[in-house]
């Protein structure tokens, strides 16, 4: 809950309680839920709601409930993680499409979870449900077990104690996913299989800076990995690079 009905907020406080209602698990609200979660009266949220629609930044649906509009979205394409990260990264993740007909993903960590970048989808039916700008857990996802992976100790450690079961197949038990958070270090890229969807595997590789620091993860989502693994792997560190060398050129440019 934002809350935004703290003595004394002032109207701008109120209208980001408003827009911070919605998240990941609560993409459409009703303007109850708008209140409560923002913490504001429900004529104070109609009111700001209200405008918000006038402004394109919230949609009104035909059921009466709310959803963010297309407005809010345009200008979050602007922040400087989705200008930088993402323009460089686009047309290696164009070229990995075309040449492995896979679901594409860019990703980085947000806090404990998984913010997505960027998503081409692949030419297979695959059930995927991540979109750009949608956050889904670390343990579960592919892109997650690399940034997880290098992750300070304390973010994995809160990972590691609050585990949950997305399907049948998601790892929940931390000592498992310990050894195969080692194992992605060692080998330089992580899998799942069906942890996060039914019928859906992945496998990602860390995109690293000049310094070598993590700064995101790319991925491949396809039905099965038994039998392209590396050549999955050998396309998705080509791509990897080649973002690492663009960041690196684009690092170096005098100002």
């Amino acid at each position: 809950m934002a809350g935004g009905s703290t003595p004394g907020a002032s109207l701008v406080e109120r209208t980001l309680a408003v827009l911070g209602a919605f998240d990941d698990r609560h993409r459409r609200l009703r303007l109850t839920d708008i209140a409560e979660r923002s913490g504001l009266t429900p004529p104070t949220a109609l009111r700001i709601a209200r405008t918000l629609v006038g402004g394109g930044a919230l949609e009104r649906l035909p059921d009466g409930t709310y959803v963010v509009g297309r407005r809010l979205w345009e200008i979050g394409l602007l922040a400087p993680v989705q200008t930088g990260l993402r323009e460089v990264a686009a047309p290696f993740l164009q070229d990995l499409q075309a040449a492995t007909g896979a679901t594409v993903h860019l990703a980085e960590r947000d806090g404990d979870r998984v913010l997505y970048l960027d998503r081409l989808s692949g030419v297979a039916s695959v059930p995927v449900v991540s979109r750009v700008g949608s956050r889904l857990p670390m343990h579960a996802t592919g892109v997650g077990k690399v940034l997880l992976a290098h992750a300070p100790a304390e973010v994995r450690a809160r990972v590691l104690s609050g585990l949950t079961r997305v399907t049948p197949y998601t790892v929940v038990a931390p000592a498992v996913l310990e050894k195969q958070l080692e194992r992605v270090v060692r080998d330089g890229y992580a899998t799942t299989n069906e942890e996060m969807t039914l019928g859906a595997c992945s496998v990602a590789v860390p995109v690293r800076a000049a310094d070598d620091t993590v700064v995101a993860a790319l991925a491949l989502v396809v039905p099965s990995l038994r039998r392209d693994r590396s050549r999955l792997v050998a396309a998705l560190q080509v791509a990897a690079q080649g973002v690492r060398r663009e960041l690196e050129r684009r690092t170096a440019r005098p100002a």
